[in-house]
């Protein structure tokens, strides 16, 4: 259980500066206090939960929000690299993206994310898809506790 003093603290690896701020925006009229973290790429993701240079000091993520597609290193290639980590692999691992496609959901699946969300084109329901993860995953679900790594 989280302390419900602190702030959520939630990783998105997002490169659309405007799914960026819809996220920032719904997540700020959540009920949840949550602190946002942002990769734009899936090396800074790496990097950052890794806490390469420049985020020696970052802090965990309680949450990743991952896009699938992404330069440098593509959301599949950062989900594989997370659920094979021992360090990192409890941590949830969202997937929020456009595809739809039948193939990307399985291949998730199958790296272990632990839930697929389609965005929805539609600005309100993508506030509300955003605002349900965000109940759903610190309202209802028990998470394991941090390890302190």
């Amino acid at each position: 259980m989280k302390d419900a003093s602190r702030p959520i603290e939630i990783l998105l690896v997002e490169d659309n500066p405007a799914d960026v701020r819809l996220t920032r925006e719904a997540l700020k009229d959540g009920k949840v206090l949550n602190r946002i973290h942002v990769a734009t790429d899936g090396e800074e993701a790496i990097a950052y939960l890794r806490r390469r240079k420049p985020f020696e000091g970052a802090p965990r993520p309680d949450l990743i929000l991952l896009d699938l597609n992404l330069p440098r290193k593509d959301g599949r290639e950062v989900l594989a690299e997370i659920k094979t980590d021992e360090d990192l692999l409890r941590i949830p691992a969202v997937i929020l993206t456009s595809s739809a496609a039948e193939t990307d959901i399985l291949r998730a699946y199958d790296l272990h994310a632990n839930c697929y969300v389609t965005k929805p084109v539609d600005l309100a329901q993508f506030m509300t898809v955003v605002q349900s993860i965000e109940g759903f995953w610190f309202s209802v679900v028990t998470l394991p506790p941090d390890s302190g790594r």
